[in-house]
């Protein structure tokens, strides 16, 4: 049941929302190109905090809390990410200068879980790393991430931080490594299946599984904890090479090592 009356105050459709950490404060982006933020504190009776967060000047396409809840990130249609600071939220104020890179609309952004990095995903089909470590003078980490051939669409952290995932417009997700955000690398092949458009990607809490919502109506789980795979596979292996077929099947020189203890 509603737990109280529509909160109103955009003037055209809303494109994203999204909670602080502690439940307390909701933002959200709209196509009047500002960024509200709303106490809910009591759910039952929300009220606005502050006057919109005003600067893009266009759509905003999404918005994200830092873990600490003291900053607030948006992307926008104008190509750029602004930064608030949340310290006051009745009195939000930007943070340095737009994040600009990106050549086209950014549709995500996402902190990363120790709130050192960001990443935005763009129509331009990059992914971006920034270092936020002072959001006041956030600064671009490395080259753009340019493995996806169509408009970037959803990204996430894992939940150590160590592993990224961004879903595009090509019908993949690609995972990177991102342990070192200033060298981040693919990890593995994209993974396949969805046969349009990724909208989401999300991480499970403990971190082992991923999943994936796409515009072909479907959403896909991926399994990411390796070592538990590897033990579902040896639990169904049954037999491995003998010797006597390793020299059938001409293999009898080549390095050999049992796939399961």
């Amino acid at each position: 049941t509603p737990a109280g009356p529509p909160l109103t105050g955009h003037t055209k459709g809303l494109r994203a929302v999204t909670f602080s950490p502690d439940g307390h404060i909701l933002a959200t982006g709209s196509e009047d190109r500002t960024v509200r933020l709303w106490n809910l504190s009591n759910p039952a009776h929300p009220t606005p905090l502050g006057q919109p967060l005003t600067g893009h000047t266009d759509w905003v396409n999404a918005v994200a809390f830092s873990l600490d809840g003291r900053t607030l990130a948006s992307a926008s249609v104008d190509k750029t990410v602004r930064l608030w600071n949340l310290s006051n939220p009745a009195h939000p104020t930007p943070l340095g200068q737009p994040l600009t890179g990106h050549t086209d609309w950014v549709n995500a952004v996402a902190f990363s879980p120790d709130g050192r990095t960001l990443v935005s995903g763009s129509n331009d089909r990059s992914v971006r790393l920034w270092n936020v470590t002072d959001p006041a003078q956030p600064v671009a980490l490395g080259p753009p991430l340019t493995d996806h051939a169509d408009w970037v669409v959803s990204v996430a952290f894992s939940p150590d931080g160590h592993t990224l995932a961004s879903g595009s417009a090509d019908k993949n997700v690609q995972l990177w490594d991102v342990a070192d955000p200033a060298h981040p690398t693919p990890r593995g092949q994209p993974l396949t299946g969805h046969t349009d458009l990724v909208f989401a990607v999300a991480f499970s809490p403990d971190g082992h599984t991923l999943v994936s919502g796409s515009g072909d109506r479907t959403i896909r789980i991926w399994g990411m904890d390796v070592d538990q795979i590897i033990r579902r596979m040896c639990a169904i292996t049954t037999d491995t090479l003998t010797p006597q077929e390793r020299e059938k099947y001409g293999l009898k020189d080549v390095h050999y090592r049992q796939p399961c203890s």
